[in-house]
């Protein structure tokens, strides 16, 4: 298997367990990796037959920013499970950086890796 990734994309949402979090966005950062056969689509020079990085970024971002949660470790796996739904990947890795919650550290976050379950 081939790997789609995504890099960085930066999110300001709503995130946290403590009240002055939930009053203002902070910065997440997601690297995402998808495991993909990519040889159909380079085969045809088709983007209806790759895994659509774009489509995956804008779907984050819509995610992240349309109802607040409290734990880096939810949305993640909201996230997992969106991406393993909507798009064709039997595996995802997500790592998201929240890089504002621990002073003395340049990030802090969570990863994690999910594979689709095989009917």
């Amino acid at each position: 298997m081939d790997k789609v990734f995504i890099s960085q994309l930066h999110v300001d949402t709503i995130i946290g367990v403590y009240d002055f979090e939930k009053e203002s966005k902070q910065s997440l950062y997601f690297d995402i990796e998808m495991l993909s056969d990519i040889k159909p689509a380079a085969a045809n020079d088709d983007i209806n037959l790759a895994l659509d990085y774009a489509k995956v970024s804008e779907r984050v971002i819509e995610h992240a920013t349309a109802k607040p949660v409290e734990l880096l470790e939810t949305l993640v796996e909201q996230l997992a499970t969106i991406i393993l739904t909507e798009f064709n990947t039997p595996q995802v890795t997500i790592r998201v950086s929240k890089p504002a919650a621990v002073a003395q550290a340049n990030t802090v976050g969570v990863e994690i890796t999910r594979t689709k379950a095989m009917s």
